[in-house]
């Protein structure tokens, strides 16, 4: 008998060991890397420009202000974030895959966006700064990737300054029935084939519609950031529910 069974994760529905999860999600986020920005504005129907742009009203940056832009792909945060701290802040576009990074990279610099941007691949679940280094940590549809969510939340609270806060935008559970029906169609029905027909590949676009009914919903993910050291956590619905954006301050 084996007295120490490997831990295992789920990875969309299926169930697999924890140590696989990781290079899994980046085999997906490798294939879809570029045509990420065009598949995002064709899954949410632009939508998604709106949640992001909530999150930035959310953010509280100003001028001088230390960013980090987590899980941040392809820089659409990163973008307004690095505006809004000036010449005296600092962005660090943080993702743990290479070929997102690499999209993000090219796209920010095409946009003049260069001096205050700072690109580090990295692990959420053990993030490479000191204790108290920023002001504002952001991770915007990148926490359900994650394998161990409860280790990355308590990794964000020790970089954060006190006073700093997380942003945490992510699909979540829609507030109706009727809602969650009609998603749960387009999700499992059309998202996979619209993957298919413009990037390609079917699978990575089904594993992201199952990853989101794998993540917790509002009040799941807002205990565990309450865990982790989080205080004053809130969630905003969004859409109806299908995002919500969470947001906990270190004190």
């Amino acid at each position: 008998m084996n007295e120490n069974p490997e831990k295992t994760t789920h990875f969309g529905y299926k169930t697999v060991a924890e140590t696989e999860k990781a290079s899994m999600v980046a085999d997906v986020f490798h294939s879809v890397a570029t045509k990420y920005d065009v598949m995002n504005d064709l899954m949410s129907f632009g939508i998604h420009r709106l949640w992001k742009r909530q999150t930035i009203a959310s953010s509280g940056v100003r001028k001088g202000h230390h960013v980090l832009d987590l899980a941040g792909g392809t820089g659409d945060l990163t973008a307004k974030f690095s505006q809004l701290v000036g010449d005296t802040g600092q962005v660090v576009l943080g993702d743990i895959n290479s070929s997102m990074l690499k999209v993000g990279r090219e796209k920010l610099h095409n946009l003049g966006l260069v001096g205050n941007i700072d690109y580090v691949q990295m692990n959420a679940e053990a993030l490479p700064f000191p204790d108290n280094s920023f002001d504002l940590i952001t991770i915007a549809f990148g926490l359900r990737n994650v394998t161990d969510q409860n280790k990355a939340l308590r990794s964000m609270y020790r970089i954060l300054k006190p006073g700093g806060r997380l942003l945490v935008l992510e699909f979540s559970k829609p507030e109706h029935q009727v809602l969650s029906k009609a998603y749960d169609f387009y999700s499992f029905n059309l998202l996979p084939k619209m993957g298919e027909l413009v990037a390609n590949d079917g699978e990575s676009y089904k594993y992201l519609a199952e990853s989101i009914r794998m993540h917790p919903d509002q009040e799941t993910l807002k205990a565990m950031m309450n865990e982790a050291g989080f205080e004053q956590t809130t969630y905003q619905n969004l859409t109806g529910g299908i995002v919500a954006l969470h947001r906990g301050f270190k004190y």
